[in-house]
Formats: structure tokens, C-alpha cells, sequence
């Protein structure tokens, strides 16, 4: 394996044998910090934590329990509409979507429903009811949910499963642009985030199921599900 720029190294035995969120084989290895090791994918530019060092669930429900966001923070509010702006502009009256790692303040649905949407919620571990993943939507939303994932590509794989032709899934994550600084990131350092995600992977992502993909704002991208037959 070579070198890369940032000095990563050959692999060690026991490696990751695939990316988690494009599943191609034979992942770099990046860097190790803060006793975890880190690797990136030649094929969708993500990086990742090796998956033998995940979080317990347990673990992670203890993280997630220390955030203090609320439905009725108006900060938290301007900080989702970063998503909810754009995808608001590109829905029809009455869309009915799914809010998939909702947590336990769901301001997002709740932004949603009041511009006249329908929103189901589901979250592992504060909304766990599955009913909401066996029905098709017109949207799916996701925000800082991501980076969470133990499995992406199977999760991304469901989440596009369930949006209808001619609708979006729409990613808020914080995108990963320079692996010089990745040591020193704030977003490394939760300990819940395990997958970090380059506008060139949520591209990817869209493009191996033919899907478009836009980039509004910093941190948000929006996958469009073609319509059927290319009808509008």
C-alpha cells in the first residue's frame, strides 16, 4: 500500500477489508490519534475510525444523553434551517417525509410540520418504534446523524429505499476537507463519530444510484431520487 500525503501507513493486520460506506476494498490507512485508528477510502474520499473501535451502544446513549438541544431553542432551530431552508424550497404543499436519527428534540420534524409537512420520526435509540421504515416518502431527512453511522452503506441503502421517485433525502453532516487538520478537529473528536463524509462521497453516494446530488450550503447535500420513466 503506498504512502500517502499525510503520512499514512501500510495496513496492519486485521484491517479494514472495506470502506463502510461504499464497501470498495483495501481502505488507506490514515493516521492513529488519541488511541484510535483512522482510515480513508481511495474510492468515495470518506474517512472513518476502524470499526473494531466503535462505541458501545451503551457508550454512545450516555453522549447522546449530554446534549441539551430543544424543540423551542431558537438556536438550534437557525442551525437546522441551514437543511430545512433549501429543502423546504423544493418540496410540493403537503410532502410527507421521515426524519431518520430525529434524537430526543425533534426540532427538525417540528420545522417542518409547521410550513405544512407531515413528518415521521425515527431514532435508535429515542425513537426506536421501526413502523416508520416500512413506508415510502416524499422526503427523508438526516442531520448530524451521519457521522453516527456503524453501517453506512447499509443505512444509506435503506434511507434511499424509502424515498419516493422525484424525492430527496437531505444530509447535514460536517464535511471533512483536510486531513492535515483531521488530528486537531473538533468533529473527530466525539467520540459517537465514526464515519466522516467530503462533499466527493455524498456525490458518490448519489451518483451509484443515479441520483442527483446538490450542494446549497456548507455541510448539506441533497440527493435527489430520479422521477420514473424521467417524467416530472
Amino acid at each position: 500500500m503506498n504512502l500517502g500525503p499525510e503520512g499514512s501507513e501500510p495496513a496492519a493486520p486485521g484491517a479494514p477489508q472495506v470502506c463502510p460506506v461504499c464497501l470498495a476494498a483495501s481502505p488507506e490507512a490514515m493516521l492513529s490519534v488519541d488511541g484510535r485508528d483512522y482510515w480513508r477510502c481511495a474510492r468515495c474520499a470518506a474517512r472513518f475510525l476502524d470499526p473494531r473501535q466503535h462505541p458501545a451502544r451503551d457508550v454512545e446513549f450516555a453522549e447522546y444523553c449530554k446534549h441539551r438541544n430543544a424543540v423551542d431553542d431558537q438556536g438550534y432551530r437557525r442551525f437546522l434551517h441551514k437543511l430545512a431552508g433549501p429543502l423546504l424550497i423544493r418540496l410540493a404543499p403537503d410532502a410527507h417525509g421521515l426524519d431518520y436519527g430525529c434524537g430526543p428534540a425533534p426540532a427538525l420534524a417540528a420545522l417542518l410540520r409547521e410550513a405544512g409537512h407531515t413528518v415521521a420520526l425515527y431514532d435508535p435509540f429515542f425513537n426506536p418504534d421501526p413502523e416508520p421504515l416500512r413506508h415510502d416518502y416524499d422526503f427523508v431527512t438526516c442531520t448530524e446523524a451521519a457521522e453516527h453511522f456503524h453501517r453506512p452503506a447499509q443505512t444509506f441503502a435503506l434511507l434511499m429505499e424509502r424515498v419516493r421517485p422525484g424525492g430527496w433525502l437531505a444530509v447535514m453532516t460536517c464535511f471533512q476537507t483536510d486531513d492535515a487538520r483531521f488530528a486537531q478537529w473538533h468533529y473527530r473528536r466525539d467520540p459517537t463519530h465514526v464515519v466522516f463524509y467530503r462533499e466527493a462521497t455524498l456525490r458518490y453516494l448519489a451518483g451509484t444510484h443515479g441520483w442527483s446530488c446538490e450542494i446549497p450550503a456548507k455541510d448539506i447535500a441533497l440527493l435527489r431520487r430520479p422521477h420514473q420513466n424521467g417524467r416530472r
